[in-house]
């Protein structure tokens, strides 16, 4: 487990350098099409990144508190979720993170935040309807091992990372339709569409992959760390297969911070499996179980 926190702190700073050229890479073909000459679009483009990968390391906790549409409590808002969080955070030695719900039917969960100091735990009211005591607190769990096991820092920066695709990916087609080349003044450059073109269709492939490459194993490891916590791996498991049997797609659906919930928020169909940010409950619900024999 200790490597694998390790692992994680490495890893974050990895998607930030990667972040950062990825970026500087999209500023140089900006520039070469619309440039003109000379590097400004480039220059402008590669600080404007560095500058938003420092504002999305601090605020993109926030952002995915927002765009999900939860709302901090306090104990006596709801007792029960908040004393199991409660007494995990005891259980587990990390500071006390801020409690939220969702307003949701769709059963799910998700953590967030940039280290255990600033985390942020959340609930659907659909959770906390199907769940019993047991499989809620293996939910939560499951989320403060993410807060544990520095999964939060990670998942936030990729969270940033895949908003930042979609908003450049954005920018090209418009440039694309509207902006013209200041070379040729020519706005219908076939070059220049086939460059938003690829754009449209390549940046939320890369925002998937990335997605799933970094959420499925953190997932397996998420489950296995609140498992220990409780002690209780058989609750877990059931708990999953409920989220499984009562799944539906949430009402306030973004695709950019999918990986951060238990459960997949949507219902994806064959081709969107392929890419999904989460392992099968049934195989994580059978690990857990075959884990529990051994306690």
């Amino acid at each position: 487990m200790y490597r694998a926190i390790a692992a994680n702190k490495r890893n974050t700073v990895l998607i930030i350098i990667g972040f950062v050229l990825i970026i500087g890479v999209l500023g140089l073909v900006a520039n070469f099409v619309w440039g003109g000459g000379g590097y400004g679009i480039f220059i402008g483009t590669f600080v404007g990144a560095i500058i938003y990968a420092a504002i999305q390391y601090f605020a993109a906790g926030s952002q995915a508190v927002a765009l999900s549409g939860a709302v901090q409590i306090q104990k006596s808002d709801n007792p029960r979720l908040y004393r199991i969080v409660e007494n995990l955070s005891i259980t587990t030695g990390t500071p006390m993170p801020k409690v939220y719900i969702v307003n949701d039917p769709a059963p799910n969960a998700f953590a967030t935040g940039r280290d255990p100091e600033h985390a942020v735990v959340a609930a659907t009211t659909g959770l906390l309807e199907i769940m019993d005591d047991s499989e809620l607190e293996g939910v939560m769990a499951h989320e403060m091992g993410h807060v544990q096991n520095y999964d939060i820092r990670v998942t936030t920066i990729v969270f940033g990372l895949v908003v930042a695709v979609g908003l450049i990916s954005d920018i090209f087609l418009r440039l694309t339709l509207f902006g013209g080349n200041r070379n040729n003044n020519s706005g219908g450059n076939p070059i220049m569409l086939i460059l938003g073109i690829v754009s449209i269709v390549i940046a939320p492939i890369v925002a998937t992959v990335i997605q799933a490459a970094i959420s499925r194993q953190r997932e397996y490891l998420a489950d296995a760390t609140g498992a220990l916590t409780t002690r209780h791996p058989d609750a877990l498991a059931s708990a999953l297969e409920k989220l499984e049997a009562y799944g539906r797609p949430m009402r306030k659906q973004n695709s950019t911070m999918a990986h951060m919930w238990i459960s997949d928020p949507t219902k994806p169909g064959i081709m969107d499996r392929m890419f999904s940010t989460h392992p099968p409950i049934a195989d994580r619900a059978r690990r857990l179980r075959e884990s529990g024999r051994t306690f």
